[in-house]
């Protein structure tokens, strides 16, 4: 079985690119970080979604600074679609970019949204595969009063909407990293999570980085445990 992953940034495989470990390391998306869950002895831990598959690849065809519509219309959906099997799982998480009304190259509004996520759904089904929602993964901010809050405006509620309108499986990303998150503390998240690196640190950013919505490996393969998690409780 394969698992296409479509989306931005936040889920991008760097590592696919040319020249990562010089340009991006340690920029990861959590999808980069997702594969090593799927070893044959933990695919049982996960029956609910992959019945009995007994091989999974993940093929993480995310890719940075693309909302639902720019993804559609660059024909990277076409390429998923034209790749997908049946018994194959599409998990879809957008609304990054989407929600950048001051970039209008990449903007799509909460009904526009809906309608790309509503294709991607039902071309996915057509196919004999399953969707998946996955609301948009966190930013590291705003912090009130010590937890973390919703930067994403009504994009998450929307993708509820349309599981349930639609009869599918959710991952409500956003609300699970913003709890995983506060518990650690914005400190600790910071620091060990996101992109925010000391000048020197590493070669692809030797004046450092201030960067809190893309993650360095620890908090990409922290997100990817809880995407897991959440396929295991079904």
């Amino acid at each position: 079985m394969t698992i296409y992953l479509i989306g931005d940034s936040t889920v991008a495989d760097y590592s696919l690119e040319e020249e990562y470990q010089t340009k991006k390391f340690p920029q990861v998306g959590w999808g980069q970080m997702f594969q090593p869950f799927f070893e044959k002895d933990s695919l049982k831990l996960v029956k609910s979604f992959l019945g009995n598959a007994t091989e999974v690849k993940i093929d993480d065809r995310a890719k940075g600074g693309r909302s639902t519509r720019t993804f559609f219309q660059e024909g990277r959906w076409a390429a998923v679609y034209k790749s997908l099997q049946k018994g194959d799982i599409v998990m879809m998480q957008f609304g990054h970019n989407d929600a950048s009304v001051e970039k209008t190259e990449r903007y799509v509004n909460i009904e526009g949204y809906k309608e790309f996520l509503r294709l991607f759904i039902n071309q996915t089904r057509e196919k004999g595969a399953t969707p998946i929602l996955l609301t948009p993964v966190a930013r590291n901010y705003p912090w009130k009063d010590g937890k973390l809050t919703n930067v994403h405006g009504e994009y998450p509620q929307a993708v509820k909407y349309l599981a349930k309108e639609l009869n599918v499986q959710l991952i409500d990303l956003n609300e699970l990293s913003m709890e995983f998150f506060s518990s650690k503390g914005q400190d600790f998240v910071t620091k060990n999570y996101f992109m925010n690196l000391e000048a020197g640190a590493f070669h692809a950013y030797p004046n450092g980085q201030n960067d809190n919505t893309h993650f360095q490996t620890a908090g990409g393969r922290e997100v990817a445990r809880l995407v897991f998690n959440a396929m295991k409780k079904g």
